[in-house]
């Protein structure tokens, strides 16, 4: 990226977008100038003149920051301006778009409220007191002014070096010469060893800026190590990213007494620690339940063979019926059951990795942490669907998770652009200050404050320092003030705006009376906007939408929320609201994003929008891993990224796409009527395919490698790739070219070893050179430790203990063009690389390419849920949720991604998998069809066999047994329960009748006629009734897709009257016909009994009338049944039987 940041002496383009009638015009590169001359000719301040500048060009591709040198400011100490420009632009909004210039704009206050931590963006500071200059005064990493004259006379630290070099020295205040004045870059460093005793005020202020030895500290201009000054003053050559290698091959700085260096056969001699193992499922549980999978299979082929030869000639139809059903039901339960054959359990060792990555060796003698940087996206798109407040507790849990703080960043896709997002988000940054310190120092579990607050076990418990109790109270008041914050914004965004709009309109008629003196005056009609809190126009959606201000048409938008942190520790004070010594006080990296929406652009969604978040956050923090959340899903437990990455790690990791965590919910009803926890799937199925190539993507608590999201192939795919069959017909080795180490890791599909290169891809990835820059270094990165013989493709230890660049315009200059909604256009994201679109169920589809490329995945089961989050309890919302699902598949299954297209790289088992994805929704066809037999047997008097004869009962007995059976070694070897199992075969049924059938016939009209399907977000928040958490549960919400299940029920119902009825009457009762039918009837009935006590209601609500009216309803039409067709051989209702 060092590239595209270079310094230029040429006069900004600040000209706007130029005309069509204009000639054509020499490419000018866009420029982003903030600077300002003061009285000495240098250009340090940015004042809010500049803000409203624009940029007049609209290609994107390039950068520069225009900081013009003067005589006594050449570029002998960047530094300077580097520092200065990083405090700008982590205090300003960065918009921008199609057709439109990228413009920064400073934020005087994001909130109402004050900010006091210095990484927030408008945290408050001292303004220079220099007349003419109103920069903000360096801060150290606490906030604190660093004032390097004992008057205290406040100055910037530009002011500061004109004093020192035309003004000889003498302080602008007292008039007397500075004590120290040498004032170097080390603003925001911790005090240097021996800074901390002894020494006058003066000298313990300026040990934050002192310097050493300046060739011996080797410091660039964040304050940290220097690269380049380290490449020319020792032995040192470049790897890739932030990482370096010696010439000598030694992981450190060398051989000759000069550093803490170490041969490559002392690193191997250490013994060697897995980070993860894979505990099989004993032998004693997986054998017996195999040979149960086989008896069945074989079992099931005898009865079908047995039902297509034994036919029932009194109802042919019926038979026939049954026939095709069960023939569908075994091929259904055959793609269900095989991926099962082979389930595995596996754990992790997180001593083993901080032993490996966060301890002192000599490859890393401060013990700095080597692990690779992390960037967690969470998406959400209505505040009015998906509360800010769910939000903004989603983003503490982040925060304050437990991993190291200069590697993880934070990104929030708000694609509503809502003003209410951005300030919700703002306040958790603030709220953040107190929230991360506390649960650091407290070791607080869970780090969602609302769900820690709300917690029914003794919060006190475990806990031994004395002053717990006074934190807990203290914060626990914070927070509550928080919540009521959050919950006053839309009011208070009102407010502001009504009287932004007030004021505005009392302008405007000034103005209009100024220029007209005499005249009529007209009704001034000015635009209702949507204001900020520093009394700007929101760049966003507004509450009263216009033209660039609505849902799907407005600019892109960047606020850094949180500035990257400081690379070392930070600790507090005792002076503060809570005591925080010892405790660290930095905050990870938060940005908010909001990519550009215009009419006429296909915005794909969610999936358009993780996209959006994979090319900013490439180009702003580069985290070889990304980790996505919904915001509603929160970090339950805080060392779960530290428990991914035990698997991207370890040996072999590098072949890994991603890490899938189980889903667990929060504010399910204590029976879970719907089944909700779905732990069948999450515990049973996903556990399976563990031991396959891996679970699916499930869209949310998903560890990805960014590579695989990059659409490469993994590392030595060619090494296992051997055509159809590798014993007969091998693939013929090609000639090996001296190709670099890291483009031989990534390699796609269709490109040979010697045509692949970075460089001839843009048309894939777009034309920002920052996004294809930044892949090489997020490959090396994520590369697993090389200490060990046998791990491939790894990296040096210590490789990633060097902190990253700071942010600047640049950079997020290019963000906003990322995100813009052109960028993506005859590229190949969304059909190759990143999340896949085509589908409301893009999740399943990505996870899909990236095994179909030969990538493996892991499911993480942790001891302490990772995730938690909230699902629908209410019926309808529910069945919308399945309905949306599995309409998804059916679009997957009539779309490319079929199993039965996939390459030879899956294996079979996967693919069977992936078609059971795809084909499950059509057994609601049949399914529907097999609910209503049992009435068509009763009504007829008929059923599926002629008899009920030994050998169907012997068959029946023996597959509903294999069936128990199974169900229990599942339960045993899962862990769930008899009870969810249950629960989940009730609703596979009642989904299956409702949900499953309309997503199929949805599916058929998108494919054969073209007709889109639209889906609205399922509403997160709770009932009217405040005082039970379950009043969602009990809320009756009519739809469409209860019409099958409640003509199901109603037609077995009455189908068992007439049953009854019929047999009782009958001269030659057929009692055995009768059971049959009553068998099957009572099967669907128990199945949609969850159903129908949704359609009840609250208990105790539903009036008893009700009941005798459906029984009377049912009794008078089975009487009517049986008069209409009497028994054979009777005329009369009852035959010999007559009312008295």
């Amino acid at each position: 990226m060092a590239s595209n940041k270079h310094f230029s002496k040429i006069p900004s383009n600040l000209s706007n977008n130029s005309d069509a009638t204009d000639p054509p015009r020499p490419y000018v590169p866009n420029t982003v100038t903030f600077a300002r001359r003061t009285n000495s000719g240098r250009y340090v301040n940015y004042s809010r003149d500049d803000l409203d500048s624009e940029i007049g060009s609209v290609d994107f591709n390039n950068y520069t920051v225009h900081m013009p040198p003067t005589p006594d400011n050449q570029t002998t100490d960047p530094s300077i301006s580097q520092k200065v420009e990083e405090q700008y632009v982590s205090n300003s909004m960065f918009t921008g778009g199609f057709n439109s210039t990228t413009k920064a704009h400073l934020m005087d206050k994001v909130i109402e409220t004050e900010t006091n931590h210095p990484q927030m963006a408008g945290a408050k500071g001292s303004s220079c007191a220099i007349p003419g200059c109103d920069a903000k005064v360096m801060t150290d990493g606490r906030g604190q002014d660093l004032l390097p004259c004992e008057c205290d006379f406040k100055i910037c630290r530009d002011c500061f070096v004109d004093a020192v070099k035309t003004g000889g020295g003498i302080c602008p205040g007292c008039k007397e010469p500075y004590k120290n004045t040498d004032m170097t870059d080390q603003g925001d460093q911790q005090r240097l060893p021996g800074g901390e005793g002894g020494g006058s005020k003066m000298e313990r202020r300026l040990s934050l800026m002192k310097s050493n030895n300046k060739s011996a500290m080797v410091r660039s201009q964040t304050g940290d190590f220097d690269q380049n000054q380290w490449l020319f003053e020792t032995s040192g050559t470049y790897g890739y990213g932030n990482a370096f290698w010696t010439k000598d091959g030694n992981f450190g700085s060398g051989k000759d007494g000069d550093g803490d260096g170490m041969e490559t056969q002392d690193l191997m001699s250490k013994p060697w620690k897995p980070l993860t193992r894979k505990l099989n499922i004993p032998a004693a549980v997986l054998s017996p339940y195999r040979l149960l999978i086989l008896i069945r299979v074989v079992v099931l082929a005898l009865f079908l063979s047995w039902r297509i030869k034994h036919q029932n000639q009194d109802a042919i139809w019926l038979w026939g019926m049954s026939v095709v059903c069960e023939l569908w039901f075994a091929f259904s339960w055959l793609l269900d059951q095989l991926p099962k054959l082979c389930p595995v359990n596996r754990s992790t060792d997180l001593q083993v990795l901080k032993e490996k990555f966060e301890t002192p060796t000599p490859s890393n003698p401060t013990g700095k942490s080597d692990l690779p940087g992390l960037d967690v996206f969470v998406s959400t798109a209505d505040p009015e669907k998906e509360p800010p407040l769910v939000t903004a507790n989603t983003i503490l849990s982040i925060l304050a998770a437990d991993y190291p703080c200069e590697k993880l960043a934070c990104y929030v896709s708000d694609d509503g652009g809502a003003l209410l997002t951005f300030e919700a988000m703002a306040e958790a940054a603030s709220f953040a200050n107190i929230w991360v310190p506390f649960c650091r120092k407290h070791t607080i579990e869970p780090r969602n404050p609302d769900s820690y607050f709300s917690l029914k076990r003794d919060p006190y418990k475990n806990k031994v320092k004395p002053d717990f109790v006074k934190d807990r109270r203290r914060v626990k008041r914070e927070y509550d003030e928080f919540k009521v914050r959050i919950n006053s914004l839309p009011d208070s965004i009102r407010r502001r705006s009504d009287a932004y709009h007030a004021r505005e309109e009392i302008k405007a008629m000034k103005m209009q009376r100024q220029n007209r003196d005499d005249e009529l005056l007209e009704p001034v009609k000015i635009k209702k906007a949507t204001w900020m809190a520093d009394g700007t126009h929101w760049p966003g959606t507004w509450l009263t939408s216009a033209s660039d201000h609505a849902k799907g048409d407005h600019a892109g938008i960047i606020q850094v929320m949180l500035k990257p942190p400081s690379d070392e520790p930070l600790h507090g004070d005792s002076e503060g609201f809570i005591d925080l010594n010892d405790v660290d006080i930095r905050l990870p990296l938060l940005v908010y994003v909001s990519r550009e929406k215009r009419p006429g652009y296909d915005h794909n969604k969610k999936a358009g929008a993780m996209n959006a978040l994979v090319r900013a956050s490439a180009v702003m923090s580069n985290g070889a891993f990304i980790l996505n959340l919904d915001c509603d899903h929160y970090i339950y437990n805080s060392e779960a990224m530290r428990e991914g990455m035990c698997f991207m790690m370890d040996r072999g990791g590098d072949r890994l796409c991603y890490v899938q965590f189980p889903q667990r919910f929060e504010g399910i009803d204590p029976s879970d009527r719907y089944a909700n926890h779905n732990t069948v799937f999450f515990d049973v199925n996903m556990r399976a395919l563990d031991g396959l190539m891996g679970p699916v993507y499930v869209g949310t608590g998903c560890l990805f490698r960014r590579i695989a999201l990059y659409g490469f192939d993994p590392p030595r795919s060619r090494e296992r790739s051997s055509g159809c069959c590798g014993c007969c017909f091998p693939r013929g080795k090609k000639k090996k070219n001296h190709i670099p180490e890291e483009n031989i890791a990534l390699r796609m599909g269709e490109y040979d070893d010697e045509e692949m290169s970075l460089y001839l891809v843009p048309k894939k990835f777009g034309n920002s050179t920052f996004l294809l820059d930044s892949i090489p270094v997020a490959e090396f990165q994520g590369r697993p430790l090389a200490d060990h013989p046998s791990v491939k493709n790894g990296r040096p230890p210590g490789a990633l203990t060097i902190p990253r660049e700071l942010l600047d315009a640049s950079t997020v200059a290019e963000a906003i063009a990322v995100i813009s909604c052109w960028y993506e256009d005859k590229t190949e994201w969304g059909s190759r690389i990143g999340w896949i679109y085509g589908s409301v169920t893009e999740d399943v589809v990505t996870g899909y390419r990236m095994h179909n490329r030969g990538w493996k995945s892991v499911y993480c089961v942790t001891k302490r849920d990772a995730f938690r989050g909230t699902a629908p309890i209410n019926l309808t919302d529910r069945l919308h949720q399945v309905l949306r699902w599995a309409t998804g598949s059916v679009e997957i299954f009539f779309s490319r991604n079929n199993a039965l297209l996939a390459s030879p790289k899956m294996k079979i088992l996967q693919r069977i998998a992936y078609l059971n994805v795809g084909i499950y929704p059509f057994t609601s066809i049949f399914l529907i069809v097999y609910c209503f037999l049992p009435a068509l047997s009763l009504f007829s008097g008929q059923f599926i066999v002629q008899t009920l004869n030994v050998t169907f009962l012997v068959y029946l007995l023996i597959i509903s047994i294999t069936l128990c059976l199974l169900a229990l070694l599942e339960i045993k070897w899962s862990g769930i329960s008899l009870e969810e199992w249950w629960r989940n075969e009730q609703f596979w049924l009642i989904g299956g009748t409702s949900a499953h059938l309309a997503a199929v016939l949805q599916g058929l009209l998108k494919v054969i006629a073209g007709v889109e399907i639209s889906f609205t977000l399922t509403t997160k928040s709770g009932g009217d009734d405040v005082d039970d958490e379950f009043a969602d549960l009990y809320m009756v919400k009519w739809t469409s897709l209860m019409i099958p299940p409640i003509t199901i029920m109603m037609v077995n119902l009455i189908a068992i009257a007439v049953g009854f009825s019929r047999t009782i009457y009958a001269v030659v009762p057929q009692w055995s016909k009768l059971i049959g039918g009553v068998f099957f009837s009572f099967w669907v009935l128990a199945h949609l009994y969850p159903f129908a006590k949704g359609l009840m209601g609250r208990r105790g609500r539903t009036p008893t009338i009700v009941y005798v009216w459906a029984g009377l309803i049912a009794i008078t039409i089975s009487l009517l049944w049986v008069a209409i067709n009497p028994p054979a051989g009777n005329t009369e209702i009852g035959g010999s039987f007559s009312f008295p």
